[in-house]
């Protein structure tokens, strides 16, 4: 049923914030590139889950470990929810002048889902692959962060929605260890040159931030299972963050740290082990250790 799946949730709040950031922000999104986003997430998935399927009718035996166990649910409602959310990720992140550069990033960010797994989970979240990939093989992508302002009630607005998604899929300690680690080395470092309690809030009023906080680094099936692990997995993705900010001085530094960490998932979860978080559950919130979607 509807709002049963924290997914959709997210649908919702997501695409609010995409509306909310055309209709008072001023953002210039073409509607036709919009489309284009949408179509290649849901295509891709569609395409290489029923490629996935062809695939498994030429494997005798499946073992539990195998990437492609369970993988025929890949293209049911439940995994274009998925798409759906990646699709309106890439909306309020990822600029682009032409509809190529747009349709490369949707489609590999799905692409990554299915090609990037260890032992069924993948480890990339699919928007920030699809962000940083499209970085790297064009040179027409760019990602604003500033497109957001610096208002306080958009902390609030991604508090309170974030909140709502955290308590369903029980991930507020991976944001809360990102977010104070990174408040910390901030603020030492505005101590340490002497600046005002204005610059820090700017910094850290951002919504492009607030969105990653809130939103990308808790997606609970890319990032380590265990409680520790989303610990020290966050803490770590503040610290790049801040180094690659402040050494580098890439204004979209959080996107490089946690594309460049997601790979750490894997080695955590081999020293800690925890059930795999599953978004079919058979009530909110809940884990449901039968079935991995």
């Amino acid at each position: 049923m509807l709002f049963k799946d924290a997914r959709d949730y997210q649908i919702l709040f997501l695409s609010g914030f995409l509306f909310l950031g055309i209709f008072t922000r001023d953002w210039t999104l073409r509607l036709d590139l919009i489309g284009v986003l949408f179509l290649s997430c849901l295509l891709t998935q569609g395409f290489l889950s029923l490629a996935v399927r062809a695939i498994k009718q030429y494997v005798p035996q499946y073992h539990y470990d195998s990437q492609f166990y369970h993988l025929k649910n890949l293209l049911s409602i439940s995994s274009l929810r998925s798409a759906t959310i990646t699709a309106l990720g890439l909306c309020l992140l990822l600029r682009g002048n032409h509809w190529t550069t747009i349709a490369i990033a949707g489609c590999l960010a799905i692409a990554s889902k299915f090609i990037f797994r260890f032992r069924e989970k993948h480890f990339f979240n699919p928007a920030n692959f699809g962000i940083i990939a499209t970085l790297i093989l064009t040179n027409d992508a760019w990602v604003s962060p500033g497109q957001w302002g610096t208002d306080w009630w958009y902390l609030l607005l991604f508090a309170g929605t974030g909140g709502i998604i955290l308590k369903r899929v029980g991930r507020w300690d991976t944001s809360a260890a990102f977010l104070l680690t990174y408040i910390g080395l901030e603020a030492i470092r505005n101590f340490w040159l002497g600046w005002s309690l204005d610059v820090l809030q700017h910094q850290l009023t951002s919504g492009s931030l607030l969105l990653f906080a809130f939103f990308m680094i808790t997606d609970p099936r890319s990032i380590p299972n265990a409680t520790i692990s989303r610990i020290i997995w966050a803490v770590s993705i503040a610290i790049l963050t801040f180094i690659i900010q402040h050494a580098f001085y890439l204004s979209n530094a959080v996107f490089w740290a946690l594309f460049i960490l997601s790979p750490l998932t894997i080695i955590l979860d081999s020293i800690w082990s925890a059930h795999r978080f599953s978004w079919q559950s058979n009530s909110v919130g809940r884990l449901n250790l039968g079935r991995v979607v």
